[in-house]
């Protein structure tokens, strides 16, 4: 099992490679999230994190250009500045704090909710930019299986679609992309 430091450092390196390869004229390409192109996807990993880090933790993460101005600078001053945050041996001593999950170490927060968001939304870049839509399969499964029992939980959030149907034979990333409510 790697730590949180190694698993972010592994799923951007491949979401940074899809960001690195969106042609100039695609960015405005329709993503699979419902109303989101190419851009959103980016945007949405480089808005939302921040604020939660800061909230639950106290913690700033450096601010890159704009989303709508440059979406590769921002995504690489983003994780650059949360792979520097993970590599800090001050962190495995912080907690976040948060009303709806109460505390955990900082670490396992990220992995948990950040890590995981850049890894299922690495398909959805892909995908709106026709670019390498595979996923590593021992991740997904491993995803799906934690998913399963918070199923309605998680429906309830507002951040997954309802499940699509998919074969029981299907593969992992079949399966878990189809839970998360993408058509895959």
């Amino acid at each position: 099992m790697t730590g949180p430091a190694e698993e972010h450092r592994r799923t951007a390196e491949v979401f940074t490679e899809r960001v690195r390869g969106v042609a100039p004229g695609d960015w405005d390409r329709p993503a699979p999230c419902e109303g989101w192109v190419a851009r959103d996807v980016v945007g949405h990993l480089v808005e939302w994190f921040p604020g939660f880090l800061r909230a639950g933790a106290g913690v700033d993460l450096p601010k890159g250009p704009s989303v709508a101005d440059d979406p590769v600078a921002a995504w690489t001053v983003h994780t650059d500045g949360v792979q520097a945050l993970l590599d800090d041996p001050a962190t495995a001593e912080k907690v976040l704090s948060n009303p709806n999950i109460g505390e955990m170490p900082l670490g396992q927060a990220v992995a948990m909710f950040y890590t995981t968001d850049v890894f299922l939304h690495t398909w959805d870049l892909a995908r709106a930019t026709g670019q390498d839509e595979r996923l590593d399969a021992e991740r997904c499964a491993m995803l799906l299986e934690g998913m399963l029992p918070m199923d309605a939980v998680l429906r309830s959030s507002g951040h997954y679609g309802p499940k699509v149907e998919v074969p029981d034979d299907a593969d992992p990333q079949t399966r878990l992309l189809a839970f998360i409510g993408r058509t895959p």
